[in-house]
């Protein structure tokens, strides 16, 4: 059995840091996800909770806002409960393993979101979303000039 779930999405409101009493950052959070709509159709999303602990709390609530595009990935987990009243809810929520911005570099703010901190550290990219921003092109230029003069370069 295998339960993974990866999912983008925007986020409806600002990310919510709170600590427990033995000092673990959790951040609760929901992203709105679109789903398929066929030509002609009205748009329509799912909201879904999202629930990260640790260091991939503290990265969510310190580099996201309300609306900016997020990539996360995790687990499904029931957040089943019993109210005062005896009524038993029952919710599914993602418990986030792993967390990244979305889009190209432009679109990502370079600072943190408004009415937060600065620190003074970058957060940890993923190494594939690393290296796929980084890569550059460089002047293609040389190669002509190698292979313009006949001889082969080896």
């Amino acid at each position: 059995m295998y339960d993974r779930i990866i999912l983008m999405g925007r986020l409806v409101a600002d990310p919510e840091l709170r600590q427990t009493q033995t000092g673990l950052s959790v951040c609760r959070s929901r992203i709105a996800v679109d789903r398929f709509a066929k030509q002609g159709e009205e748009r329509k999303a799912d909201f879904i909770s999202c629930v990260a602990w640790r260091q991939t709390a503290d990265f969510i609530s310190r580099w996201f806002a309300k609306g900016q595009l997020i990539h996360i990935e995790g687990r499904l987990q029931n957040a089943d409960y019993t109210d005062k009243n005896g009524v038993k809810h029952y919710a599914m929520e993602v418990q986030v393993d792993a967390a990244a911005f979305c889009g190209d570099r432009q679109s990502q703010q370079t600072a943190p979101p408004s009415g937060r901190p600065a620190q003074d550290a970058a957060p940890a990219r993923p190494a594939a979303q690393t290296a796929a921003q980084d890569i550059a092109l460089g002047d293609l230029g040389d190669f002509e000039d190698i292979l313009s003069d006949g001889e082969l370069p080896f």
